[in-house]
Order: structure tokens, then sequence, then C-alpha cells
């Protein structure tokens, strides 16, 4: 069973219609009405997503409850998480937190910063049935990656464009209004585009001592979970992401979640995996993506995926997938024509 932190029910709350009894809801998942608000403590997911149906069904504004409830969201609400967004140096580098550290507040959801040839996605992904509750959660946490962009960013923050898994609830001139851009429904992700410029802007308390302080302080935290089965995908999340600098070694990734490299190779058997496995999987992952997603010339994909040279990436994309990079984004186009 998954956990969202607590920090998502309480600010439901506030935003809830008055008549509804926002104390029987609150204890009804669990939660103490009189109790502070603790970020750290969490709650079921399935129960998370069966409240915010109930209150749906019972909130006459329901429809863009999950949007007040993401504009209402502040960096100090998340405690670590939030400070390190905040003194990140640049919107980039504040998303690139979340990547890396939205363990701390859910363990159903990551987050994944994809460039492309449009600008910058920030996807989120979320597993779980595609229900009521999950499809407002998931609004919900767009809205507010917009809100805690907007308040750390030096030139204010713009979404190029929004984008959602579900079909539109109704109407989407809310959530239009709401987000000031284009914004999709029925899609293949859940994500904000953000431009190139505005990912690249400084943050206005952007620190890097700072930045570092609370990126260790997270990794403690992290490294103190025990799911395990998360483990192997957040290592190869973190390869994936230092590949442009060459294949990382297995240091430096144990490093990024504050273990040893001989702790870390020893969790990963106990699970049945090997560093070199996931990092071959985690290149091939790459490359695929890279052709499918993008025009990069290959030149450019073979250096993202850690390869010196582009005839080295070719022999192993040959190995990883019966035939040359080429061929493949070839059979790919023709598939979409």
């Amino acid at each position: 069973m998954g956990q969202i932190t607590s920090l998502f029910v309480h600010k439901v709350i506030r935003q809830t219609d008055d008549s509804l009894d926002k104390r029987a809801l609150l204890e009804s998942i669990g939660i103490d009405p009189d109790a502070p608000v603790d970020p750290k403590l969490m709650v079921a997911d399935t129960d998370y997503y069966d409240f915010l149906e109930r209150i749906a069904r019972s909130d006459p504004n329901a429809i863009d409850l999950p949007l007040r409830v993401g504009a209402s969201m502040r960096c100090d609400d998340y405690g670590a998480f939030g400070l390190a967004w905040k003194s990140a140096l640049n919107l980039r580098g504040s998303c690139k937190r979340a990547e890396r550290y939205a363990r701390v507040l859910t363990s159903v959801t990551t987050y994944e910063v994809r460039d492309a040839q449009e600008g910058v996605y920030m996807l989120l992904h979320r597993d779980g049935e595609r229900g009521l509750g999950l499809r407002l959660s998931n609004e919900n946490s767009i809205a507010s990656i917009a809100a805690i962009s907007q308040q750390v960013s030096t030139a204010g923050f713009r979404a190029e464009a929004i984008y959602f898994k579900h079909e539109a609830p109704g109407s989407a001139a809310a959530h239009v209004r709401h987000f000031g851009c284009p914004v999709h429904f029925g899609t293949d992700k859940d994500a904000l585009l953000i431009s190139r410029e505005t990912m690249q802007t400084p943050n206005k308390l952007g620190d890097q001592s700072i930045s570092q302080f609370f990126d260790r302080h997270l990794d403690e935290e992290i490294s103190g979970f025990s799911d395990e089965a998360s483990l192997e995908r957040r290592v190869r999340d973190q390869i994936a992401q230092s590949l442009s600098q060459g294949v990382p070694t297995v240091s430096a990734i144990a490093e990024c979640f504050g273990m040893s490299a001989r702790t870390l190779q020893r969790r990963l058997s106990d699970r049945g995996h090997s560093f070199q496995t996931i990092v071959d999987e985690s290149r091939r992952e790459l490359a695929k993506r890279l052709l499918k997603e993008t025009g990069y010339p290959l030149a450019e994909i073979a250096f993202l995926t850690g390869f010196s040279e582009q005839s080295a990436f070719n022999r192993a994309f040959k190995r990883w997938a019966g035939q040359t990079p080429r061929s493949f984004r070839i059979q790919l186009r023709s598939a979409t024509d």
C-alpha cells in the first residue's frame, strides 16, 4: 500500500466548502483535527483517494477544488523539501529536486524532468487505478508545481501547456483560466511543458551552499526508507540523469542516496539486481526514448547516453535492439506515417 503526506489532506480541507463537516472528514482518514500539521505524517494512498471522492460528491465547487488546493501550496509547507526547492539555483534545479526527493512526500508518485524539442516536460508518474480520486490528486499535484514554481522564479512562472491523461471534467474553462495556458486532456502524460528559458531563470533565493545542505538532509531521510522496490527505480532514474556526464560509477550513485557503494550493491543484489545491469538498461531506455521523442542527431544521443563516440553507441544499440539506431528511428517514423 502506498503512502501520501497528510499535508495534502489538510490543504484540501482548508479549500472545501464550509457546509461540510471538516472535523469529521479529517477523522475519517485517521487524522486528529486538533493536532499540528506534520508533513511526515502519512496516510494510505487509497484512503486519500476515497477522501477526495467523498468531498467531490459533496462540494458544490468540486470541479476546481484541486486547482484551489494547488494554488494554496507554499514552499514552506513542505518542510526540508520546500527549502531545497527554494534554494536551488534555478527552476530546473528545483524540478530536479522533486525528481530526486519526492519520496519524502509520497511513495506512489515520481517526477521526471524530460527535455524535448518543444521545451522541458515536468512529468508526474503515479501508479494506481485511474478513478476520480487519483485524477483529482494528479490535478492537485500539477497545480502545486505551478504554484511553488511561481513563488521561486525571479521571472514569474507560466507553463507553455498542461497535459492530463484523464478526460476533461466537463468544461476545461476553469483549468485554462487557472494555468493561463493551453490545457490538454486525454493525452499520454500528466505534465507541465516549460520553456527552456523559464527553467534556466535564477531562483529568488537560490544559494549553492544552502541547496547542498538540504540535499544532504533529504539524502539522509531517504536512505532510511525501507521501500526496496523503489530503490531500483530511483537508482535507474539517477543513472539516466547522470549519463550526459559519462557512465556514473556505483560510488557516485550511492553517494546520491547517502550510502556506501558496498551497501548499494548489497541492497540491489538482495532484490535480484546488479548495478551494471541497471546501468545498461538505463542507457537502453534513454536511447530509445530520445530516438522516439526527439529529433536530436545520433551523435548527440550517443553523448546523452554516456558514449564518447557514435560508433560505440551504434554497436551497443544494435546489441540492445537488434538494429542500428538509425534503422530504429526510421521504423518508428514509418509506423506513425
